[in-house]
């Protein structure tokens, strides 16, 4: 009994320890968002203050940048709801050569730094002499959020039986009709999770936008101009606060519904 508390205890500790370790700079953060000092970073606080949410909020630029990023999230993440869909159902349902690289290509792009896909990307833009835009910070962002929706879907579709879809062709209905009524309820949990991932990924991704925003400036590179302005720092801890509170929404989400579908499939089995 003494060693299984000892285990326990140990467990709990190191349990604690990693999640401070995680989420002790993202509370410093939020705290310095109310101090009234604009200048240091001093402790304790030598005071409280909220002044710097209306500060942040009158300010157009940071409304551009947080505008800019919602759309260019959105837009990556229906791109990558798409393509990851497509590339997910095509590395499941067929069996061609090549078929396990195809499939470590398409995971490839999120396991690389940032700042390598911005330079790749910037390189391929400037050489096919596309102009920077709009367009080419969402063809940077849903390079890696294509791969948590294909994760996503991949792994649902190795938990779904071939069989409902084989009786539904066998029924008669075309293949739009499959996937409307069969393929689509099966993944949707999964396809939505991973788009919310995506989402949250594509909002506060910085190196990427760098590299392929030109003139426009996103949320996160706002935010990391801002670095250089000692007398903005509480603002920009404001905003940073926002960032967190925006992204952690999504990511939640995304694990209820992963957890919630797991824990189905595990009961119908």
């Amino acid at each position: 009994m003494r060693s299984n508390n000892g285990s326990n205890r140990t467990l709990k500790m190191a349990a604690l320890g990693t999640l401070l370790f995680l989420h002790l700079p993202m509370f410093i953060i939020i705290l310095y968002a109310f101090t009234t000092d604009e200048s240091t970073y001093s402790f304790p606080l030598p005071g409280f203050t909220t002044k710097w949410f209306s500060v942040a909020l009158q300010r157009q630029d940071l409304w551009q940048a947080l505008l800019l990023s919602v759309k260019v999230a959105s837009v990556a993440t229906l791109a990558a709801m798409v393509l990851g869909t497509l590339a997910a159902a095509a590395v499941y349902r067929s069996n061609f050569f090549g078929r396990d690289a195809i499939s470590f290509l398409l995971v490839l792009p999120i396991a690389l730094p940032g700042i390598v896909t911005g330079i790749a990307l910037r390189s391929a833009i400037g050489a096919l002499d596309i102009p920077f835009s709009f367009w080419t910070i969402v063809i940077g962002h849903a390079t890696f959020c294509v791969v948590t929706v294909y994760n996503n879907v991949l792994a649902r579709f190795r938990r779904s039986s071939n069989s409902l879809i084989e009786a539904s062709m066998d029924l008669g209905a075309n293949a739009f009709q499959t996937f409307r009524y069969v393929v689509l309820p099966n993944i949707g949990t999964a396809l939505l999770a991973g788009g919310m991932l995506a989402f949250a990924l594509s909002f506060d991704e910085v190196i990427v936008t760098t590299f392929t925003a030109g003139q426009q400036t996103t949320l996160p590179v706002w935010i990391f101009s801002q670095l250089t302005r000692p007398r903005d720092r509480p603002v920009t801890n404001v905003v940073a606060l926002f960032v967190i509170a925006i992204t952690l929404g999504p990511i939640y989400l995304a694990q209820k519904l992963t957890a919630d579908s797991a824990d189905a499939g595990e009961s119908k089995e």
